[in-house]
């Protein structure tokens, strides 16, 4: 810290120390600058901003179509698939297409995805109503922002539930 100096006295300084006179904050009021080796000081910030970078989550969209008249155990799998997109911090948009005949129900489709808004309220929030779009009728669901706490607090209560199921009486049977 060597103070208020001009900028003569600042430049011999660094000169004699083989090192940089570096402009660090040009607004302040006289300007703040350090003596330093600059070429050092440029790779520790770019190396900083990579680092800041590595850890930055980039957001994707991720898309799973139904059909108007999609069975329960597909439903069932396409949802536990949105549902671990969503723990992954993604938001996922849900496509019903319909084929032919089917355009004339397309209260099926806003049913489907109704069930799907239903069955993820807990962890997802819907960005807008339904769009439809010629045979394509779709929703866009984002994670909610402390997702991470609410499916901690889910597999805490899963594995508090496992201990007080009783064994049915054909698991007794064959133990017999």
């Amino acid at each position: 810290m060597l103070g208020v100096v001009k900028l003569k006295d600042a430049l011999k300084k660094a000169e004699d120390a083989s090192l940089d006179l570096v402009e660090i904050s040009p607004t302040a009021e006289p300007p703040v600058c350090r003596i330093l080796d600059f070429s050092k000081y440029y790779y520790q910030k770019e190396k900083k901003v990579k680092e800041a970078r590595k850890k930055q989550h980039e957001v994707e969209i991720k898309e799973i179509k139904f059909g108007p008249n999609t069975e329960e155990h597909d439903f069932n799998f396409k949802k536990n698939n949105a549902i671990k997109f969503l723990k992954q911090h993604n938001k996922v948009k849900f496509t019903v297409r319909f084929r032919g005949r089917q355009m004339a129900h397309k209260e099926l489709g806003y049913d489907v995805l109704e069930r799907l808004k239903n069955d993820l309220q807990h962890i997802a929030d819907p960005d807008a109503d339904p769009v439809s779009d010629r045979n394509l009728l779709s929703i866009i669901m984002t994670p909610k922002k402390d997702i991470d706490r609410i499916v901690e607090k889910i597999d805490k209560d899963k594995d508090t539930k496992l201990p007080d199921s009783e064994p049915s009486k054909v698991e007794t049977e064959q133990i017999k």
